[in-house]
């Protein structure tokens, strides 16, 4: 199968690229799940933005979200690029209010919300599922374009390169090898054009609230076809995900309750019903993420509790239910009514900072590959994202990135002479009982994440970590190579590769910076005010 484009990931940055893509020429777009699985159908706070002067709150500038993004990023976002993606904020409302996103609204203004980190109210939602909400409108856009095709239940396996068929020239990207998941057949997907938008790896770790589908993929795959790799030693947690303990099915272990309610006053509070937030950051419970994360993580451990409490009793009745109907029916569906009873919370993981490392336009060292999204490392978010700055990253990366794939790479110029790519070749059926041993090692990876790479970490854990996920790197790979593969292989291969990466790079930052803290390097050292950055060969 040839296509002019080939869009990994169907997200808001998949999705935002591939319609203004369609224009041009064909699209694929390939999702490993359904459609909707995406990190950005679960977001629920909703997307930044500065807008008109008639419609921003009063006193906000763009000057302002720069100036908060930039402290949250706790001094390694790359400026340029905040001010850049911030400053077109207002045109990224316009762009998906045009595809059909209906945001809240009171006669002509858009209601704008507060979360952590934002001086200002500046975040656009649709109640409290506005993922969804824009993900239901680029789906619906998308499915309704012509030379636009969505692969569901597509699983991309690696990318095919020059360099990987033993070219010497010029390194450039040649398509994929995608596994339709539902006959086993591993096709040929041919494209000179790559995006990289799969999203982040929130399931590396124990806890989190990312779907299923969020296992590194698209890191993986720019990583094993030589792409560099930065500053994945900062993966942000957040920190209210509902504490049930006696949760069954991933929707009840990683609900989360949006930042958006600590915005409308929610107040994280301890069993004694102490406001402990405030003894860390003035700000309370509206500090940055990574800071309150932290102090909950401190106050569980000084307490031995297993949980906090997020406090929106003193709010007037009925607001809950009208300002965040998802969450309040979601908790009363558990047993929990919030309007008189505090939500118990605990922090987990939830976004990735670091990824493929681009340029302003998406761009990666590898011809015709670009990394989109939350996949993707552009200096936006620094050691630390600002709440609801990813949604406007992905729209306004896919337009960048397609003005500049435009620019060096048009349909029309297709690369010259393509070396013949060889068909995939399967290795053995593996037998059922063996596959025991990969649910084992999914398991083992995210708790060992979890206990030794997680909010607060130290070197010797880090280097435990690194010994263990070097063993069963050993493991997976004897399970690549000797069986037939399917996706659950393959996203144990991505987990691993995943997890290594954050250990490297959080063994090589020897301070402590935003999400990165470490009790062996607890101050941050302005010389290590750069990112890191790996890379494969």
């Amino acid at each position: 199968m040839n296509a002019d484009f080939m869009v990994i990931g169907a997200g808001i940055a998949g999705l935002s690229f591939a319609l203004r893509a369609a224009r041009h020429g064909s699209v694929v777009v390939v999702a490993k799940g359904d459609v909707f699985e995406s990190n950005t159908a679960w977001a629920q706070g909703g997307i930044a933005s500065v807008l008109s002067e008639d419609q921003r709150d009063a006193g906000d500038s763009v000057e302002m979200h720069v100036n908060d993004t930039l402290e949250a990023g706790a001094g390694l976002c790359r400026e340029s690029m905040v001010r850049t993606i911030v400053g077109e904020g207002e045109e990224a409302i316009r762009d998906l209010v045009n595809y059909g996103v209906s945001f809240d609204r009171e006669d002509h203004h858009y209601l704008l919300g507060r979360e952590g980190g934002h001086s200002h109210r500046r975040i656009l939602h649709a109640k409290d599922t506005t993922g969804r909400e824009i993900a239901r409108a680029l789906i619906e856009a998308a499915r309704k374009t012509p030379n636009l095709t969505i692969l569901e239940n597509h699983f991309a396996i690696d990318l095919i390169t020059t360099s990987k068929l033993g070219a010497v020239a010029e390194d450039r990207v040649l398509g994929a090898y995608v596994l339709e998941r539902k006959t086993g057949e591993v096709k040929v997907m041919r494209s000179d054009r790559v995006v990289l938008a799969a999203g982040g790896c929130g399931k590396v770790y124990l806890y989190t609230t990312n779907p299923d589908s969020a296992t590194g993929d698209g890191v993986a795959l720019g990583w094993r076809a030589g792409a560099s790799i930065a500053n994945m030693e900062f993966i942000q947690f957040h920190p209210t995900c509902f504490y049930n303990p006696g949760a069954r099915g991933p929707e009840a272990r990683s609900f989360l309750v949006s930042e958006a309610v600590r915005g409308e006053g929610g107040i994280l509070i301890n069993a004694k019903g102490e406001d402990f937030t405030k003894k860390v950051d003035p700000r309370g419970s509206l500090a940055p993420r990574d800071i309150v994360a932290r102090a909950i993580d401190r106050e569980l451990k000084r307490t031995g509790a297993s949980c906090v409490y997020l406090d929106v009793t003193h709010k007037p009745k009925g607001f809950m239910k009208e300002r965040f109907p998802y969450i309040y029916e979601t908790l009363m569906k558990f047993g929990l009514d919030c309007e008189t009873q505090p939500i118990p919370v605990v922090p987990a993981a939830h976004y990735q900072c670091g990824g493929v490392l681009t340029d302003n336009a998406g761009k990666t060292a590898i011809r015709g590959l670009f990394a989109i999204g939350e996949v993707a490392c552009t200096g936006l978010h620094g050691a630390n994202r600002l709440a609801s700055n990813s949604l406007l990253e992905g729209n306004v990366m896919a337009r960048r990135a397609l003005e500049e794939m435009m620019l060096l790479y048009p349909p029309s110029k297709e690369a010259p002479n393509p070396p013949p790519i060889p068909e995939w070749e399967h290795g053995d059926t593996a037998e059922p009982d063996e596959l025991v041993v990969i649910y084992h090692n999914w398991d083992e990876i995210r708790r060992l994440m979890w206990d030794y790479v997680s909010i607060v970490r130290t070197d010797n854990r880090l280097r435990r970590a690194g010994a263990r996920l070097r063993n069963l790197k050993r493991e997976v790979r004897e399970f690549y190579w000797g069986h037939r593969v399917n996706s659950d292989i393959l996203e144990l291969r991505n987990l691993v590769a995943v997890a290594g990466l954050i250990v490297e790079c959080a063994l090589r930052r020897k301070e402590s910076r935003g999400l990165h803290y470490t009790l062996d390097h607890p101050e941050a050292d302005e010389r290590q005010r750069v990112d890191t950055v790996v890379r494969r060969f």
